[in-house]
């Protein structure tokens, strides 16, 4: 029973870590989207993104919207200064949730987010595949990053500031 049990909550957090990834990348595709065409409402969104093979709903393009900063300027959707010119940077659809950035010991950087934000947040570094990286583990609002040598952490640490403007 037990095994069981065990294989089905590692089913759950596979799932939740998919959906994750799915809504950073989403966000993502967005910010190109509306930085490289007009888009004049959230159907017309919905449609793009089903044809570039993300699983949306109005509901969640509006979601995405909202968190993302995106406005309505007339007829269309435009981004928020600050993203612009991020639309081709794969953080840009989190970096606005991280607010700080610590070292703990020689080899853990921890990163503190906004409430709920960290699984995007650590998706996003892990799907970079950073040599230095080993690994993270996530919570709500707290990322433990791993690194081997201390000269890993210090280049982790930098490429972090200099992404997420800390």
């Amino acid at each position: 029973m037990r095994l069981g049990a065990r294989a089905a909550t590692e089913g759950v957090h596979t799932d939740m870590a998919a959906e994750i990834h799915q809504s950073v990348a989403r966000r993502a595709a967005i910010l190109r989207i509306i930085g490289e065409s007009t888009v004049r409402n959230q159907d017309e969104l919905v449609k793009i993104l089903h044809k570039q093979g993300f699983d949306a709903t109005q509901s969640s393009v509006s979601r995405d919207l909202r968190e993302l900063g995106v406005a309505k300027a007339g007829d269309r959707y435009i981004l928020p200064a600050q993203d612009a010119a991020a639309t081709n940077n794969p953080f840009a659809a989190v970096a606005r949730f991280v607010l700080e950035i610590k070292t703990a010991g020689t080899s853990l950087t921890v990163l503190k987010t906004m409430t709920g934000t960290a699984q995007s947040v650590a998706v996003a570094i892990d799907s970079s595949d950073w040599a230095e990286v080993v690994g993270t583990i996530s919570g709500d609002d707290t990322i433990f990053i791993a690194t081997d040598e201390p000269k890993d952490q210090k280049k982790l640490r930098e490429r972090l500031r200099g992404i997420f403007g800390i």
